[in-house]
């Protein structure tokens, strides 16, 4: 179990910019990874509405339940590796294993009885490390939407955000304002559940 700042800047691509991007830093099929990130939240939206995040992130034979919540700088992640039953019992019933998480996540909520399993969100990902940091292509699928996106993640904030824009300005891919995965998934469920 730990907690760490998240600190990644990010910009949507469309195809074309991927594909650029995959022959820039010579990434062939063997150098991207499958992850499953499957997303819970209460019927009305609690965690969201906190401008917090649960997630479950599968990798392999590998599940690490994953809170993010607003800090001062990036976001606050309480991580927590899971056995492959307590991750069933998550997405199967909402019922979440004791531990550092479910702790975190009930000084943001008090409806933790209500978390459901609202789906997943694949991606094919590639990470290349970059001045002082980490790029990383990701090609994902959810709810009948496929999307790309370019990811740097950074310890220093400021540094980090000169190198990446340096770097987008040079490939001449235009700065676009990016909500996370998570965001653009709520958004397409919310917007799926009103139809």
């Amino acid at each position: 179990m730990s907690k760490n700042i998240e600190i990644e800047f990010k910009n949507m691509l469309t195809q074309e910019e991927f594909t650029f991007l995959s022959g820039y830093f010579n990434l062939g099929p063997e150098h991207f990874k499958e992850q499953v990130n499957h997303y819970f939240d209460t019927p009305s939206f609690s965690l969201k509405d906190k401008g917090s995040a649960l997630r479950i992130r599968e990798k392999g034979d590998i599940f690490e339940m994953t809170l993010k919540q607003p800090a001062k700088q990036g976001l606050l992640e309480t991580n927590q590796i899971l056995t492959p039953l307590q991750a069933e019992n998550a997405l199967s019933a909402g019922k979440l294993p004791e531990g550092e998480v479910k702790t975190a996540i009930l000084e943001v909520i008090s409806d933790i009885e209500d978390l459901q399993y609202f789906g997943s969100l694949k991606t094919i990902r590639a990470e290349v490390e970059y001045k002082g940091g980490l790029l990383v292509l990701d090609h994902s699928y959810y709810l009948n939407t496929e999307d790309y996106e370019l990811e740097y993640e950074v310890t220093n904030e400021s540094e980090g955000y000169k190198i990446y824009s340096k770097f987008l300005e040079e490939l001449k891919i235009p700065l676009r304002s990016t909500d996370n995965k998570i965001k653009r998934f709520y958004a397409k469920k919310y917007n799926l559940l009103r139809e």
